[in-house]
Order: C-alpha cells, then sequence, then structure tokens
C-alpha cells in the first residue's frame, strides 16, 4: 500500500511540476534576448486552455489517432515511475530498469508518428519520416550511455546510478551524450524547433498538426514530463546529492544551447547525433578503463 502512494504522489509531482522547466527555459531565453516574453506559469495556461476546448478530428483517422494521445501520456508515466524520487530505489524497480525506459520512449514515439500517418496529412507524414531518422540515431546513442553507466555501477538499474558519489570521466561524459540526446527527444535546437510551423524545420510539431483540444493538452503533458524524466536522469548521473539544482542546471544549459546555436539542416543532425554516440563509446571505454 505504501509504494502505491509512492508511486501516486510522485505521478502526481511529475505532472505538476514539469510543465515550470519548460516555462523556466522560455524565460531564461527571452531574458538574454532582452525580451519580456511569457511568464514561467505560462505552459499551465496553455493546458488549461487546451482542456477547455473542443477537439476537431479528421474524417479519415482512425481510433488510432484517438488513442495515441493516450498512449503516449501513459507511456511517459510509466517511464516517470521508474525514476527514483522519494526513495532510494524505484518504486516500479520490479517492471523495468535504464534500457526499459529507452523502449518505453520508442512506444510513444512510435503511437505519435502512427497517429500522423493515421490522418493522412502530407504534413504528418513528413514530420513522422522525420521523427522516425532522428529516432534511429538518438536511440544507439542513449543505449551507449546505458553501457558506459551500467559498466561503471555494475547494473543499469536507475538507483544505482545515484548511489556513486564520485564524479569521473566516464559519468562526465556519459551526462554530456545524455544532455545531447535530451535535447533530440525534447525537440530543441538544433535538432528541432518547438516554436515554429514552417514546413521546412518542423519535426515535432508537423507530427501534432491535427491535435486540438484536450488531445492537444494530453501530448504536450507527455512532451514536459519526459523532459523532466531526461533532467532527472542528467542530475542523477552528475548531481545525485543535490537533484534538484542538477534539473534547474540541465534547464540552463538548453536555454542557452537554444539562444547559441541554430537550427541544423536535418541532414546534419546526423553528425549532431553521431557526436552523441561517440561521446558514448568514449564514456563506455573510460568505464572499462576505471576512469
Amino acid at each position: 500500500m505504501a509504494k502505491i502512494i509512492i508511486i501516486i504522489v510522485q505521478l502526481i509531482l511529475f505532472i505538476v511540476v514539469s510543465p515550470v522547466l519548460s516555462g523556466l527555459i522560455s524565460r531564461i531565453k527571452n531574458n538574454i534576448r532582452m525580451r519580456k516574453g511569457q511568464g514561467i506559469l505560462q505552459p499551465y495556461y496553455n493546458l488549461a486552455k487546451l482542456f477547455s476546448k473542443g477537439e476537431v478530428v479528421p474524417e479519415n483517422s482512425s481510433w488510432i489517432f484517438r488513442a495515441a494521445p493516450f498512449v503516449v501520456l501513459a507511456s511517459m508515466l510509466v517511464a516517470a515511475a521508474l525514476i527514483p524520487v522519494f526513495i532510494s530505489r524505484s518504486p516500479v524497480f520490479q517492471a523495468g530498469d535504464f534500457l526499459a525506459l529507452i523502449f518505453i520512449f520508442a512506444l510513444g514515439r512510435f503511437f505519435l508518428a502512427l497517429s500522423a500517418l493515421d490522418t493522412g496529412s502530407s504534413f504528418g507524414g513528413m514530420g513522422a519520416s522525420r521523427e522516425m531518422f532522428i529516432s534511429s540515431l538518438v536511440e544507439p546513442a542513449f543505449c551507449m550511455v546505458v553501457f558506459a553507466l551500467s559498466l561503471q555501477s555494475g547494473s543499469t538499474d536507475i538507483s544505482s546510478f545515484g548511489s556513486r558519489h564520485a564524479i569521473s570521466v566516464s559519468s562526465i561524459t556519459a551526462a554530456l551524450t545524455l544532455f545531447l540526446v535530451a535535447i533530440a527527444e525534447t525537440s530543441r535546437i538544433p535538432v528541432d524547433n518547438q516554436e515554429t510551423h514552417l514546413e521546412l524545420t518542423m519535426v515535432h510539431e508537423a507530427m501534432v498538426l491535427e491535435y486540438s483540444g484536450r488531445s492537444l493538452a494530453l501530448i504536450e503533458m507527455a512532451a514536459y514530463v519526459k523532459q523532466m524524466v531526461l533532467f532527472f536522469l542528467i542530475a542523477q548521473v552528475v548531481f545525485p546529492a543535490c537533484l534538484p539544482v542538477g534539473i534547474i542546471i540541465a534547464a540552463i544549459a538548453v536555454a542557452l544551447v537554444e539562444v547559441s546555436v541554430a537550427k541544423m539542416r536535418l541532414f546534419r543532425v546526423a553528425d549532431f547525433l553521431g557526436l552523441a554516440f561517440v561521446l558514448g563509446v568514449v564514456a563506455s571505454v573510460c568505464a572499462i578503463l576505471g576512469v
């Protein structure tokens, strides 16, 4: 019973707190650009507005289009449940570890891409194709992070990564790899741009272009939770003793990257994620050497 309460409280925490990270990133970006911009609580207002609106469903769509937002949000909540927040071990550690987290992310991505194809929209098909291209480059780098950390901690259990107090070259390199993966997974510049609806640059936004109302709110909520899960993993690798500070530092770093570099062409993303994969290999070699 206590474990169920911990899981529920942890999921509520991710749902309630995760939109703040996006608001914080936007606020930092606007301050650097010397713009007033939106407030840090704007994502909550956006979600409330979407939940209060009706939905427009494409006529030629099937049940996949309607079910995808629930599957995407459910997969992200399961991923959030795998993260140890209030206790030293994941509350659902029997369900999976870091490798399972990669497959859970892939499940949400698969259904979102499938729903984009289900509408029959040219934009949806284009976005789904680009998303699958990027994911094919993200997942190998993500796996190398798992291998590097598991070689150092002796387990793929997420809880074991936070038990290490000594910061090594391997863990720092793995955290940097995970940071590059997080940029791609959360549709941030230079891989994608959440603030654009231009045909030549859309990836994630192209897949959700046909969604509106409550369904779009569920997808946005899932994106917020996913972002917080990734930031939490980065913080647990580098700042295991002070996770909130590590999450805030990761958010600040993302904001600095977004205002410092330009959006890449799609085929240049392969170089960006190739660098992430190489860093993952370096982290694994350092873990084998014990440094």
